[in-house]
């Protein structure tokens, strides 16, 4: 090989790797868990490293508002652990935008998810209940998930406030118009 082909080939080969290391980044911060519903809709994850995220919300329980335990546990949250290991979520939080947060204490197997619910029940490996007796999660509200360290893991936000769409979920999700919160 001439010197001026092997000059042109490490030149090649330079920018080439350049072009890959600057592309790293954009492909770190991509956050769509491959159902295409976080797309667009106020989903940041700040801890690149962890495998914990929030998963899909249902914010707007189903049925009247009417406070009882059931429309409460009709509201959750899911956060799911996208690794192989499970996770200690000891001293991990779930808050909305008004700080009222919830702690947790439990294992989160790998490739698992646990559905934290806003009312009163009985916790299980799949489902947790904030234990609380008034609503949470609001039509224009975020969710953020804070590892035991107060690191932000990830958030989602959705509502008027924050992706423009009146505060519709990615299912259809209706407004609240009871000025619960």
């Amino acid at each position: 090989m001439s010197r001026s082909a092997r000059r042109f080939t490490a030149t090649v080969l330079a920018s080439g790797a350049l072009v890959a290391a600057a592309a790293l980044p954009a492909i770190a911060d991509d956050h769509d868990h491959g159902n295409g519903r976080d797309r667009g809709h106020g989903h940041t994850r700040t801890d690149p490293r962890s495998s914990v995220v929030l998963g899909a919300i249902q914010y707007n329980s189903p049925g009247r508002d009417n406070g009882s335990n059931r429309s409460l546990n009709g509201e959750w949250v899911t956060v799911t652990n996208t690794g192989r290991h499970s996770v200690n979520l000891r001293g991990w939080t779930l808050s909305d935008e008004s700080h009222r947060t919830y702690r947790f204490d439990l294992r989160l197997a790998g490739r698992s998810s646990v559905r934290v619910h806003t009312g009163v029940g009985r916790d299980t490996t799949r489902d947790v209940y904030q234990d609380l007796r008034r609503y949470v999660w609001d039509a224009s509200d975020t969710a953020t998930l804070r590892d035991a360290r107060g690191h932000r893991a990830d958030s989602k936000s959705w509502g008027r406030d924050h992706d423009g769409r009146n505060g519709h979920d990615d299912r259809g999700g209706r407004n609240h118009h009871d000025g619960r919160g």
